[in-house]
């Protein structure tokens, strides 16, 4: 059994709530933030505070807030306790605690409205030191089967990977959706199509997935594409239609 005291009120605190509330093997001891109204749907399964003075013991003090306020709250952390973050692009050392430090980072796009399934979500962990290590180890299995020993270093290019995969991805879909617009035809005809293309690449790498009149070098419907375009989609058509010929 693993005791965690969990900060913060966002997204990434909210799901991991859930899943360790809904975990037999972790004791949830305590959810601190701020604005307490945040983590009030909580209230009947966990004591909730907004004072740092009152935190519980516990084995880990997980702290799930904006990058830029990590190393300030660390700082307010006092003793040798176990403190982690759960950022994607924050080193291990942004950690200001004077006590030990560490790394719990979910891989995944988190909304609060959007529930998440953790079996499906890689966790990310780092420590200073292998007792720690094999304390989070534990802890990331208890909720999800896809753990990853990762260094600072490789999950700060694991996080950009991500921002290509993920949100850039999203934004390639927003445009979709403003040019089916644009022409009056329902985005949810392209659904398909995107389920498809993700579904793709667990079978095969992107580079043999590529498909498409870049990789074709079809340059009559590039040049027909181009001229349905506005001037900023022109010049995101033009720079991926290269990215992609140039291999």
């Amino acid at each position: 059994m693993i005791t965690a005291v969990l900060l913060g009120g966002g997204n990434v605190a909210h799901h991991l709530a859930e899943a360790f509330l809904a975990s037999k093997d972790i004791i949830l001891k305590q959810l601190y933030a701020r604005n307490a109204t945040s983590v009030a749907k909580f209230q009947h399964d966990v004591s909730i505070t907004d004072d740092l003075n009152l935190l519980e013991e516990a084995d880990v003090y997980i702290i799930a807030i904006s990058d830029d306020a990590i190393g300030d709250l660390s700082h307010q952390l006092f003793g040798n306790k176990l403190v982690v973050h759960t950022s994607g692009s924050v080193s291990m050392d942004s950690l200001e605690n004077e006590g030990r430090k560490g790394i719990f980072y979910p891989l995944q796009s988190f909304s609060k409205t959007k529930p998440v399934d953790f079996s499906e979500i890689p966790i990310c962990i780092e420590a200073e030191n292998s007792k720690d290590l094999e304390l989070l180890e534990k802890l990331a299995y208890y909720i999800s089967p896809k753990v990853y020993k990762i260094s600072s270093d490789q999950r700060s290019k694991l996080h950009v990977a991500a921002v290509f995969v993920n949100n850039f991805t999203n934004h390639m879909y927003k445009i979709g959706n403003d040019i089916c617009k644009q022409y009056d035809v329902p985005f949810e005809v392209l659904l398909p199509l995107i389920k498809e293309t993700a579904a793709k690449i667990e079978e095969v790498s992107p580079n043999e997935a590529q498909t498409g009149p870049a990789k074709r070098n079809d340059q009559e419907t590039i040049q027909r594409h181009l001229n349905l375009l506005d001037t900023k989609q022109q010049e995101i058509y033009q720079l991926i239609t290269k990215s992609i010929q140039n291999g």
